[in-house]
């Protein structure tokens, strides 16, 4: 018997023990923290797993089996021309409008098939920071200096911390290129201009299921939500068509789904949600029971979706517990929170970032949450220290980073996204407030 591992284990016994021992179950505080991260956890079941994580988990699963390597590789990979590949990766944003957990399959996925780590870390910052509606919408509401802030600085920091990445672990870089340098190039199956439209449909689906009610009910974004389903809609049958076009699935399957989903939106004609979901999962059925590409298309969004969603919803619970909800509070009191970010003190903008940076925020929800905080006394730089940490990082979103690049980069990439936001919040509250 190993003695020292059995002391360990007994430690943990009595420390578990102890914590339930003098759990205070009846402090008001304590008890609404632990409601309010059930009502966060529910409010994100309810709001994001099955507009978002599903149609993300769909598209990573697709990456790992209907992209080449070479693909990925000659694009995003360690031996890429480095202007062309942080280019695609810093304006990723500009069409993904996802939040911080919805971006993470979709980076596993480039990241397991061979992108380099600058890349796919400028890939990892810029999907849900660069969000061209969002960007509109801090300008518009919280002024002009500080949605164009947001906008270039978001830009800007997903190339430099791509760029700090890769060279901060260059030792592993240089291996990674000069392994990928001896693989062979594998065939092409199908024509680039099948596959960019195939995603394309996935995508459309993924960005306008998710398009955000803007505050103001005219302009070309109002009218985007207004249609919202019915696009959303097309994409969908235009996804369905290139299926039985290029894909080989059988059109009789294809077809039945559609009626599944016409009935399903028939029974609830308010509640978009229904048929949404039914399309998904005669989808994950039409594909598991279709050829061998297809078997590993679902099997692929399955080994993405156990490896994701429970961590997301154990951050997800904690940060609930911490933080509570946007208009809520959890352990920790919100007044507290605006007494750290008055002012522009290097103080005040570190603790921006940093708490921004555990936060969950979900996609345009930082604009209302900032509105109130400056309100309140938030200082401009603290502010956009917030806006620039925040949406691309949350506590759900660093356990799943961890599993998927390690610890150790982890650290570096929340050290980097937290250290430039508090840097450049200072700069910009010098000059703006």
């Amino acid at each position: 018997m190993d003695i020292r591992n059995e002391w360990k284990k007994l430690s943990w016994i009595v420390v578990g023990f102890l914590a339930l021992y003098f759990l205070p179950v009846g402090n008001n505080k304590f008890d609404n923290a632990i409601m309010e991260s059930l009502h966060l956890v529910k409010w994100y079941a309810q709001e994001h797993v099955l507009l978002c994580l599903i149609p993300a988990f769909f598209i990573a699963g697709a990456i790992s089996v209907f992209v080449s390597q070479a693909s990925v590789m000659k694009y995003l990979g360690a031996n890429a021309n480095k202007f062309l590949a942080y280019t695609v990766a810093s304006f990723s944003g500009t069409i993904l409008a996802v939040c911080s957990c919805t971006i993470l399959p979709l980076f596993s996925g480039i990241y397991k098939m061979g992108a380099g780590l600058g890349p796919a870390s400028a890939f990892l910052y810029s999907g849900p920071a660069i969000n061209i509606l969002a960007i509109v919408l801090t300008a518009k509401i919280l002024g002009a200096p500080l949605g164009i802030a947001r906008a270039v600085g978001a830009i800007f920091f997903s190339v430099i911390i791509g760029l700090l990445m890769h060279f901060i672990f260059k030792k592993e870089e240089v291996a990674k290129a000069n392994k990928q340098m001896m693989m062979p190039k594998p065939e092409v199956s199908r024509p680039l201009y099948q596959n960019a439209l195939y995603f394309l449909s996935m995508v459309g689906i993924l960005v306008f299921a998710n398009w955000g009610r803007p505050q103001e009910v005219e302009g070309v974004w109002f009218f985007i939500y207004s249609f919202k389903w019915p696009i959303t809609t097309a994409f969908y049958i235009a996804f369905n068509i290139i299926l039985w076009r290029w894909f080989n699935t059988k059109a009789w399957k294809l077809c039945l789904g559609l009626v599944f989903v016409s009935l399903a939106f028939l029974l609830t004609p308010n509640n978009p949600l229904v048929p949404f979901t039914v399309g998904f999962v005669i989808l994950a059925i039409i594909a598991n029971t279709g050829n061998d590409e297809s078997k590993d298309w679902i099997s692929s969004t399955w080994t993405y979706a156990k490896q994701i969603l429970p961590l997301l919803l154990f951050g997800v619970i904690i940060a609930g517990f911490l933080l509570g909800r946007p208009e809520t509070e959890g352990i920790i009191p919100k007044e507290w929170i605006v007494s750290l970010v008055g002012g522009n003190s290097l103080g005040a903008n570190f603790f921006a970032s940093f708490a921004g940076a555990f936060m969950y925020f979900a996609t345009l929800t930082e604009v209302p949450i900032l509105q109130g905080l400056i309100g309140n006394g938030m200082g401009q730089g603290p502010a956009l220290a917030l806006l620039l940490a925040g949406p691309a990082l949350s506590l759900p979103n660093m356990l799943v980073i961890k599993s998927i690049m390690g610890t150790k980069k982890t650290v570096v990439f929340v050290s980097l996204v937290i250290i430039m936001a508090t840097i450049s919040g200072i700069v910009f509250g010098h000059y703006f407030s």
